[in-house]
Parts: C-alpha cells; structure tokens; sequence
C-alpha cells in the first residue's frame, strides 16, 4: 500500500507564494509520473501540473504555466509544487497523485494512488 500526503496548504494574499509538498511512504513505489490536480468548489477537478520520474519532464496547465513548478526528489519519494504568483482563482483542494504505468499524464482517472488534499485558498 502507497500513501500520499500532502502539506503546504493554507491562506494566502493574491501575489503570494506557496509551496505544496507530497511525500509518499508505504511500501517501495516506483511511479511513472507523479501529479498535482485541484478541485474549486462547486467545480470538477482539474489537472495543475505532471513530472515524469525518468527524465523529469514537466506538464502544466496552461491556466499555471510560468507561475507554477512541479519537482520532485526521488530519493525522498517526495514531490513539491511552488506556487507563485497566487490569484483567487487558484482557491481549491489540491491533490498528488502517483500513476504507476506509462500514459498520458494529464488525466486524473489514469492515475493509481492519491492523497488526501491540501487547502489553498487565495484572498484578494
């Protein structure tokens, strides 16, 4: 079993920065890709931002593309998501997920494991 948990959530003024970090622990999980979707409320989950582990390409949203980066520390199985440049728009529940075969990265239902969701919420 893989468990993901996310930290970094919390309030934030429009302009601001977060970082969002993923650890995954459990037993050795060797993921393909690994990914940061978000849900507003009211809203249907949306895909924010996807590395691949064997040459650590990037996927972004275009809605995040020059604000965001997504990184990850293999050795540390952890996964992070600096947020710059934070809008009121970006207010949701986000979430990691882990896709262990190779695919396309930006579908949430392609993907194997998830964690819990973290809080980001941007005043303006």
């Amino acid at each position: 079993q893989v468990q993901l948990v996310e930290s970094g959530g919390g309030l934030v003024q429009a302009g601001g920065s977060l970082r969002l970090s993923c650890a995954a622990s459990g037993r050795t999980f060797s993921s393909y890709a690994m990914g940061w979707f978000r849900q507003a409320l009211g809203k249907e989950r949306e895909f924010v931002a996807a590395i691949r582990r064997s040459d650590s390409s990037t996927y972004y949203a275009d809605s995040v593309k020059g604000r965001f980066t997504i990184s990850r520390d293999n050795a540390k199985n952890t996964v992070y998501l600096q947020m710059n440049s934070l809008k009121p728009e970006d207010t949701a529940v986000y979430y990691c997920a882990g896709r262990i075969l190779r695919g396309a990265v930006i579908y949430g239902s392609e993907y194997d494991y998830w964690g819990q969701g973290t809080q980001v919420t941007v005043s303006s």
